[in-house]
């Protein structure tokens, strides 16, 4: 016998689990008004055991596959990134070759860097296709941000280097030859650097990759610093030999604005930081869900570019548990379906009975 008062269930979807629990779209979870009372249970209860038994199309094997399909997004941006860089590189170095400038030197290898940077990232992201394994069970999609942290130091460095260069620069100018050739270099860099930038950050915000983004916004400072080798040139084509240095601080500067940029992505994103408008989204889901009584706690993390939610809904204490079950499955789909990047939900259903009741009493002194 089921104890009606003290209905209680969790459900959730783990990524790769293959629980087998049907939560198809259309079913319904009345609680049969203008019905009798016992003819209401019996049609929930098979309404329950319906939607427990129904396929669902929208199981773990194709969150798995829908989270694939982002890192092979990722992992093509990548590619396509390092090819736009190496040929930019290449043909800033031919410029080196003829024009012998030092700064545009600096700028190209800086380049070849930025194009190696898609090395840890595209790393990270062959490891977070990896399976959740019982050491680590939520999966390897944390590998994202710390090839994040690699990047935020790479951009810092970036910004430690041009400061320099530019300071001994103030302290010994330095001609350099063939200025309309250093230009068109700098044009070059410049061109390269910010398609990739703008590219790898339009794909990071699509597959929710804040590493991704960050090393966008590493291409960015790579283009200021070809920027700088250009308005650096033309400094120096009006004889004004400290142009370039002067240039290189005020760069300098910008990389670091940029730098705060990356900064604030990654450490929001080790801190399991969301967006509070998907909080807000959330909650407004999981309200229209018919049976969900009040709305609790909601808790959102990233787990690379996809998203997991944990939360909490109160739900009518005279249901059975089959039926809280249900209402609790229902909750998970629309969340799942109406949720950008959400991989996974685990539902907790408490029952929301008299007033005065705490089921939770016995845990008030575990919190």
């Amino acid at each position: 016998m089921v104890d009606r008062n003290n209905t209680d269930s969790s459900h959730g979807h783990g990524d790769g689990h293959g629980h087998g629990h049907g939560h198809g779209d259309g079913h319904g979870h009345g609680h049969g008004h203008g019905h009798g009372e016992t003819r209401g249970r019996l049609g929930r209860l098979r309404a329950a055991v319906g939607h427990v038994l129904t396929p669902h199309s929208h199981d773990s094997a194709d969150r798995t596959d829908a989270a694939l399909e982002s890192s092979a997004r990722g992992m093509r941006a990548l590619g396509v990134s390092f090819a736009v860089l190496m040929v930019t590189a290449m043909a800033q170095s031919f410029v080196v070759a003829v024009s012998g400038s030092v700064a545009l030197l600096g700028d190209t290898l800086h380049n070849f860097a930025d194009a190696l940077t898609a090395v840890p990232l595209a790393i990270a992201f062959l490891v977070g296709r990896r399976l959740a394994t019982r050491r680590f069970t939520y999966g390897y999609g944390r590998a994202e941000d710390l090839a994040g942290i690699v990047i935020v130091a790479l951009i810092a460095a970036s910004a430690a280097l041009a400061g320099y260069e530019a300071a001994r620069r103030l302290v010994d100018p330095e001609n350099v030859q063939a200025l309309g050739w250093v230009a068109a270099a700098g044009v070059v860099g410049f061109a390269g650097n910010e398609w990739v930038a703008r590219y790898r950050m339009r794909v990071g915000r699509e597959i929710g990759s804040a590493a991704l983004v960050a090393d966008g916004l590493h291409a960015r400072t790579d283009g200021f610093t070809s920027l700088a080798v250009l308005l650096g040139a033309g400094g120096s084509a009006l004889g004004l030999p400290l142009a370039d240095p002067v240039v290189g601080l005020l760069i300098t500067v910008a990389i670091c604005f940029v730098l705060r940029d990356a900064f604030r992505e990654i450490y929001h994103r080790l801190m399991d930081a969301v967006d509070p408008r998907l909080v807000e989204r959330a909650e407004g889901i999981l309200a229209s869900v018919p049976g969900v009584r009040r709305v609790g706690s909601v808790r959102l993390r990233w787990i690379g570019h996809a998203l997991r939610a944990e939360v909490d809904i109160a739900v009518d204490h005279r249901l059975l548990l089959v039926e809280a079950h249900a209402v609790a499955v229902e909750a998970e789909h629309r969340l799942i379906h109406e949720l950008p990047r959400l991989r996974a939900a685990t539902v907790h259903a408490d029952p929301d009975g008299p007033a005065g009741v705490d089921h939770h009493h016995p845990l008030l002194t575990h919190r």
